[in-house]
């Protein structure tokens, strides 16, 4: 034991918990107290884009993926043009449409919404490589790049908290406005989907608002220091929205979706050193700057030595890594949040962690990105990648009558 340097030793320990990690643990996420939202409550849900990408990123996340169950083709139309326009009522801060006080039947609207405000609500939907089987002739539509994701370094997927035909991320300031958005499209679609799994998130761990300040994750590191800005364009056209010379025209002005449930180890996180924990990412604790700097957003010098010659910022630092600069320019736009569902039964652990979600002009991005830290991150020592997804967004609604995908199943 003496040889094992110190970080390995609590690296084991938490490999020792990795069986446990790969069981699904039913839980409540808590939802910090969501500050009063800097912005405008509404965000337009009609544009360009759909709305919950390039966004300021909302504090609270309510994420679901859907199976769809009806073999008709119209009756998955039909629920996609009613949850365009309760997507689109909603984010204004409406009630769901219909009756709503016919005392014999349902309400439209399931009413845990009413009085509050919009809080900045967005909501944004995916297709995953599934849905383009044989039950809705949409094999021909289905993009090249819109494969499921391979196997990735050190990953222990839970099946059961993976894929799906359709996925709804609901992003908002306010928690119950976010669980209200998926509640209410899960009930408008019974009959037509059933929900395969279902993630909530609080404090966001990503920054795409040009005035928004750095979040911190669990770890209490600094994310998200140079992620791709809502107000760059040009990173945005080039990294995240699919261009007019993708194979299908529906998906032109849209993007992928990447989704992992990381699960982090924080009990033996919070037992390393400061000097380890500021090595593996490479990036000082408090102020969030490079180790090679002083101030957060001074640009890291990958070129750096110490007196013994060995690199400042560690060849398998977290940040050297990632950066842009050490992977022929590919980025990726990230929207991810912090979760905690309660406790792993099998260990007495924190089932918590990071809900990553990050959005990319071709899903080989993240594959590339990810295989290289999945095999020498180390941070790899700390998380475990345990669920996964991939979904293809379309472009946004622009017009009245149009809903969500309906350049796929019309064009």
């Amino acid at each position: 034991m003496a040889e094992l340097s110190r970080r390995r030793f609590l690296g084991s320990l938490a490999g020792a918990g990795v069986a446990g990690a790969g069981l699904a643990v039913a839980g409540t996420s808590i939802a910090a107290a969501a500050p009063a939202a800097p912005a405008a409550p509404v965000v337009a849900f009609q544009g360009e884009h759909q709305a919950g990408i390039s966004t300021d990123v909302q504090n609270q996340l309510a994420f679901a993926a859907f199976d769809v169950t009806t073999p008709d083709r119209d009756d998955l139309v039909s629920m996609l043009q009613s949850w365009t326009t309760a997507a689109a009522a909603m984010a204004q801060g409406a009630p769901v449409p219909g009756s709503s006080a016919t005392p014999d039947v349902p309400p439209a609207d399931s009413g845990e919404a009413d009085g509050l405000t919009p809080s900045r609500l967005t909501m944004t939907i995916g297709f995953g490589p599934s849905m383009f089987d044989d039950r809705f002739g949409l094999a021909s539509r289905r993009p090249a790049a819109l494969q499921p994701l391979p196997a990735l370094p050190g990953e222990l997927l839970d099946g059961s908290r993976s894929n799906g035909d359709i996925a709804v991320q609901a992003c908002a300031d306010d928690p119950q406005v976010a669980f209200h958005a998926i509640r209410s499209l899960a009930r408008l679609g019974r009959g037509t989907v059933v929900n395969r799994w279902t993630q909530l998130g609080f404090g966001r761990t990503s920054t795409t608002g040009a005035g928004q300040s750095t979040p911190r994750n669990l770890m209490g590191f600094k994310d998200g220091t140079r992620n791709i800005r809502g107000d760059d364009t040009a990173a945005l056209d080039q990294h995240v929205w699919v261009g007019n010379g993708a194979d299908q025209a529906w998906m032109r002005g849209g993007t992928y979706l990447v989704a992992r449930r990381i699960r982090m180890f924080v009990e033996n996180w919070d037992r390393d050193y400061l000097s380890d924990q500021q090595e593996v990412f490479g990036r000082t604790k408090s102020a969030g700057a490079p180790l090679t700097g002083t101030a957060e957003f001074d640009t890291p010098d990958f070129g750096a030595t110490g007196p013994d010659g060995t690199p400042v910022i560690a060849d398998n630092a977290h940040i050297r890594l990632a950066a842009f600069e050490n992977n022929n320019g590919l980025r990726i736009l990230r929207r991810g949040y912090s979760f905690n569902d309660g406790i792993d039964p099998t260990t007495g652990d924190l089932e918590a962690g990071l809900f990553f979600i990050s959005f990319q002009s071709d899903p080989a991005t993240f594959v590339t990105l990810q295989r290289k830290l999945g095999s020498s991150d180390a941070l790899n020592e700390y998380i475990q990648h345990v669920a996964s997804g991939l979904f293809a967004c379309p472009p946004g609604v622009t017009r009245n009558g149009d809903y969500w995908g309906s350049g796929l199943f019309e064009a």
